[in-house]
């Protein structure tokens, strides 16, 4: 009894649909090219014949790009610029993909128990949300950071550890974004009449939510998460700038705040991972509009 209606099924109707269905904008390939790119070296960047990111070369300190040996120069420590931007890659990606995964399904279970049940318990969730959501995400994340991330002199905070307390701090940034997100769209849907079908069927709540909300809302959790992706690399590279993020050079992020130093001597320090944040950010913006627009139409036809 669901209405659950494939992207795929509704592209299928209306007289412009074959030419749409095989013509897809140009953007399209471009940020697909550019993510699936940065995903793959993230994944197998490792077994690349490159220098180690973190072992420096005293032989080429702040060597151009374009030297042998060194096609994106190096840093001021003698660090190789394309070793660091690829393991950059795959902290950057982790960090984002996983803050989103966790912060999007907690949010969704969140918004949309919220919208089916109401009552009490949407009136509460609502006004957490609220509470959350006007608070500036960089400060709430290096509120989290500074308090459960804190590091001593004699005792400093480890990279995993950074990296957990990373995570968990921009995870409790998302869950309220995409907690509205998610309660909204279920908003919709919960009234719908193969819902209220269901409901007088005594089918069990859970199972409504999970056969004909859930499937249903996806597409619009889908579509901000791809911003969000975007927005937590943002995040986790000026938490990075204040001295808080990923330490060492290890992200994007990392070896902007590095490099910022010794812009006047080696800009490229700086610009090549600027440029990696930049085309990352604006390739998951993009696939989110795009899915964005897909969703609209496919609920103009429902």
């Amino acid at each position: 009894m669901s209405e659950t209606i494939s992207t795929a099924d509704s592209a299928d109707t209306g007289p412009l649909a074959p030419a749409a269905k095989r013509k897809r904008p140009v953007g399209f390939y471009l940020a697909g090219s550019w993510l699936g790119s940065i995903v793959l070296l993230g994944l197998f960047g490792a077994l690349l014949p490159l220098r180690q990111w973190d072992l420096a070369s005293y032989d080429y300190l702040g060597a151009l790009p374009g030297t042998p040996g060194h096609p994106l120069g190096t840093t001021q420590d003698g660090y190789d610029m394309l070793s660091g931007l690829i393991n950059g890659a795959r902290i950057s990606i982790f960090v984002s993909f996983f803050a989103v995964l966790f912060g999007g399904g907690i949010g969704a279970l969140i918004g949309i128990t919220s919208a089916y049940f109401r009552g009490k318990y949407d009136l509460i969730v609502v006004s957490i949300f609220n509470i959350m959501l006007s608070i500036p995400n960089l400060v709430l994340s290096l509120a989290l950071l500074s308090t459960l991330a804190y590091s001593s002199p004699d005792k400093p905070a480890t990279l995993q550890r950074r990296l957990i307390i990373l995570i968990l701090s921009l995870t409790i940034v998302i869950i309220p974004i995409l907690g509205r997100i998610a309660r909204a769209s279920a908003l919709q849907w919960s009234s719908r009449d193969f819902v209220v079908a269901s409901k007088s069927m005594g089918t069990r709540n859970f199972t409504i939510i999970r056969r004909h909300i859930l499937p249903n809302v996806a597409p619009a959790i889908l579509a901000i998460g791809f911003l969000a992706i975007g927005s937590v690399i943002i995040v986790e590279g000026s938490l990075s700038i204040l001295g808080i993020g990923v330490p060492g050079g290890a992200s994007w992020g990392s070896m902007l705040a590095n490099g910022r130093g010794n812009i006047a001597f080696s800009p490229h320090e700086v610009y090549m991972p600027a440029i990696c944040i930049a085309l990352t950010v604006i390739s998951s913006n993009w696939f989110g509009d795009y899915v964005r627009s897909r969703l609209d139409l496919r609920e103009a036809k429902i």
